[in-house]
């Protein structure tokens, strides 16, 4: 009864979802309103449909994961340097990228790096959307692997099968709907999974033998509530956690600099001059939210100790909120009602993300690669299709990648977090902040950034010590000391592209 309860509160949930979408169809006039809203997305909206689909699935899956596993350091670092990372971004970078992007005519990331810089060749356009495509197909893949493992851990149905499902409704609101559609959505999907994580918490904590217990459980294992030692579950043991590593995990908001779908919401805003309601709300919600997610982590291990649920290993650690959301469903209809509400709440936080990726992977391939790199002429009607039936193919390849129902949410994400933010973070910071970068040190910055994430990922690290920290950080590093170096040996930018910078800075 409780299965059937859940699986209606969800269809509902789904049915809500994909109605938006067809309400926003008709106003998707032009490709403007596809991709950016038509610049006119309200400040709340802003706020919570950029952190939500910053947060994905990653929110409610891997970070309580990470902290039932290893403690609170590795998690809680991590959580310091995102909001630190969301905190500063909207700070330093929504204004100006709004700002900019108007004046140079850009609504996708791509095409603004090439009017920045003064790139009539595009080929900072055509580097660009091919970075996207390759960082956004991994990244859309662990939000289906997370919807897969929701369905099929709940309710027994094929892993491969509940993914595509999840596909397709977040395809069809999306294609429907484009920007507005995911924006709107993003909002009431933020809603659901603050509800979701404060339910989580409370019948968690009631379940674990109450706050106390929680605690007690958690200090009698070495060092899972220390902030300088990773507990060792395997031999109950710690280890320390190093400054080495603590840098390497608070690097994970240097991201924040160069992620497309959070930069798109920022050059959507309707008013640049309501961003700092905007920045308030999405650091206060952000920081409430991974606290709690965190916290959630600690609470599902008391549970495990008192035997309620099983001890979870490896990447099923990241369903310690579904383990939860379980238990609760078997205490009635009502309950059942709410775990189901907490499940929506994880197809919220997957959809959040999902959505605003393949709007982004879209406009590289309609817009950047079709009409600027190939130069040919679309209509506006041909534009849009093109860039739905780019939604649809993402969509297949990221079914295919996430095929394995033992692949992590978690290690994905970061992968893909640590491509986007090494290859358009530093660039995005030099465009806007750096008169004098010029094409040349643009172009270097992001093939060495995407080419250090590889290189680091796959070889470096392996090496372990030193090297073995987060690859965002030392490409990032690359990637902004190579765009000073270049641009300072390869001359100022022409004389328009300088003029062209100071008349959009000063208007």
């Amino acid at each position: 009864m409780s299965q059937t309860i859940i699986m209606i509160t969800i269809a509902v949930y789904l049915v809500m979802v994909v109605a938006i979408g067809f309400v926003f169809t008709k106003k998707n006039n032009t490709v403007d309103d596809f991709y950016l809203g038509g610049r006119k997305l309200g400040p709340f909206v802003t706020a919570m449909s950029a952190e939500a689909s910053d947060m994905s699935s990653w929110l409610l899956m891997g970070l309580p994961g990470v902290a039932y596993l290893s403690g609170v350091a590795d998690a809680t670092w991590t959580a310091l340097g995102l909001a630190i990372g969301t905190y500063v971004n909207w700070l330093i970078v929504a204004k100006r990228i709004r700002k900019y992007s108007q004046g140079y005519e850009a609504f996708t990331l791509p095409d603004f790096f090439s009017k920045r810089f003064g790139d009539n060749k595009n080929i900072l356009t055509f580097i660009s959307a091919i970075v996207i495509i390759v960082f956004f197909i991994p990244y859309t893949a662990s939000g289906f692997a997370a919807c897969g493992k929701l369905f099929s851990g709940l309710f027994g149905s094929d892993y491969l099968l509940s993914m595509i499902v999840s596909a397709v409704v977040i395809v069809t609101y999306c294609t429907l709907g484009g920007f507005l559609a995911a924006s709107t959505t993003d909002l009431i999907q933020s809603i659901v999974m603050t509800i979701a994580l404060f339910v989580v918490v409370g019948f968690g904590v009631e379940t674990a033998g109450g706050f106390d217990a929680v605690i007690s459980n958690a200090q009698s294992l070495p060092g899972y509530l220390d902030m300088f030692s990773s507990h060792v579950a395997a031999s109950n043991g710690a280890k320390p956690y190093s400054l080495l590593s603590i840098c390497s995990t608070l690097a994970w908001g240097l991201g924040y600099f160069g992620m497309p779908h959070i930069l798109l919401r920022f050059m959507a805003i309707e008013d640049e001059n309501k961003l700092k309601l905007s920045r308030r709300v999405a650091t206060i919600w952000v920081v409430i939210s991974l606290a709690v997610a965190v916290f959630i982590g600690i609470v599902g291990l008391g549970i495990s100790k008192t035997g309620a649920i099983e001890m979870l290993t490896g990447s099923n650690s990241e369903t310690i909120i579904m383990k939860i959301t379980h238990l609760l469903s078997s205490n009635g209809a009502f309950a059942a009602v709410i775990a189901g509400v907490i499940l929506a709440g994880i197809l919220a936080a997957t959809m959040s993300t999902a959505d605003s990726q393949l709007l982004a992977a879209a406009s590289s391939v309609s817009q950047n690669l079709f009409t600027d790199c190939f130069k040919i002429k679309l209509s506006q009607k041909k534009s849009m299709m093109i860039a739905r039936v780019t939604v649809v193919i993402i969509s297949i390849i990221s079914i295919i990648l996430a095929s394995d129902p033992k692949s992590s949410v978690f290690d994905i994400v970061s992968f893909a977090w640590a491509g986007f933010g090494a290859t358009f973070g530093p660039v995005v910071l030099a465009a806007l902040f750096w008169k004098n970068a010029n094409k040349y040190g643009a172009i270097a910055g992001l093939l060495t950034g995407g080419v250090t994430i590889f290189v680091w990922k796959y070889g470096i690290s392996k090496i372990g010590g030193v090297f073995a920290i987060y690859e965002l950080l030392p490409a990032f590093v690359a990637a902004l000391v190579t765009i000073v170096v270049v641009s300072k040996l390869t001359g100022k930018p022409d004389k328009e592209v300088l003029d062209k910078f100071e008349e959009v800075r000063s208007a």
